[in-house]
């Protein structure tokens, strides 16, 4: 298939394009700079430059193409105050890249389990999620996409908080770096509360089965550990520095964790079973705990996005 990739040279999108290029799909990858550009030429993709703002353009590329695997989103307005500006410009490029694509077509976005679970019940992919939870942010963008069913093959991905692996630049980083410079790694209450993680090469995985074989209208998650507790995380994270791993208190969350305060006390639980029986996805690469304790997350220089 002609596949167009936004995102496709950031933290997912960049193991995206070798995933479906290797599986023989022609991959077109939008470049917002000419060293985003690059990136995508290297891993043997066509770039077109432009942004997720540039409605005509997406829809264009998308017009040229048999599917479209949607990552990008405005982070960079997302975590200054405009959550909601961003969320409005993703659901001006999901419809701009649905009104494109020719029918029969597949449509691919990412989405989040963050938020999802209730009353500590591992949440499915039949889940939607409540209308006060952090998990409906986006929902609109969800509902946008899948309402392009049956015309055409759309589906979502919802990912795990942590997309780990060597070079990632998220949560897990902003975690160590913080515990590193307090000298110590901390978890909330009895660090009960439990996120999900899956490794970036399965996440790729995923996507690229989504434009493959999921049925119109999938709901689907990209989740391996399916529940590792906040304080398992400390833990493994205590040890690979050498600090000691404690309880931190409420006074104390904003400088431990900055603006992950409101994560880490989040139980998140959820489950891929759907997702592996209709798609066949069997996630192989390393669970987290494990990641982490190769040592590449404490190197010096490694990544911090946040």
């Amino acid at each position: 298939m002609r596949v167009f990739v936004t995102g496709a040279s950031g933290w997912i999108g960049s193991a995206v394009v070798p995933e479906l290029i290797d599986a023989g799909h022609e991959v077109t990858g939008l470049a917002r700079s000419e060293g985003s550009a690059a990136a995508v030429e290297a891993a043997g993709g066509t770039a077109v430059r432009g942004d997720i703002d540039d409605l005509g353009l997406l829809r264009g590329t998308a017009a040229a193409s048999d599917a479209v695997v949607h990552l990008a989103f405005r982070h960079d307005i997302a975590f200054s105050g405009g959550f909601a500006d961003a969320v409005a410009s993703d659901a001006a490029a999901i419809d701009a890249l649905g009104e494109g694509l020719p029918d029969g077509g597949a449509l691919t976005i990412a989405g989040g389990v963050l938020g999802l679970a209730v009353d500590a019940v591992p949440a499915t992919e039949r889940d939607v999620p409540a209308a006060d939870s952090m998990a409906a942010g986006r929902q609109a963008s969800t509902t946008l996409a899948l309402g392009f069913a049956p015309r055409l093959r759309s589906s979502v991905v919802r990912l795990s908080p942590t997309v780990h692996g060597d070079g990632d630049g998220g949560f897990i980083p902003t975690l160590i770096a913080r515990a590193r410079r307090r000298g110590v790694a901390g978890y909330l209450g009895e660090g009960s509360a439990r996120w999900t993680a899956v490794h970036r090469s399965d996440a790729a995985r995923l996507f690229r089965l989504a434009i493959e074989v999921a049925p119109a209208g999938s709901v689907l998650h990209a989740v391996d550990d399916e529940g590792l507790r906040i304080r398992e995380i400390a833990e493994a994270i205590g040890r690979n520095l050498d600090v000691p791993v404690r309880q931190i208190s409420p006074d104390e969350a904003g400088e431990q964790f900055g603006f992950l305060a409101g994560f880490v006390e989040l139980d998140s639980p959820a489950s891929s079973a759907i997702t592996r029986e209709v798609t066949g996805w069997s996630p192989a690469g390393a669970g987290l705990i494990e990641d982490l304790d190769k040592g590449h997350y404490f190197a010096p220089g490694a990544a911090t996005k946040y």
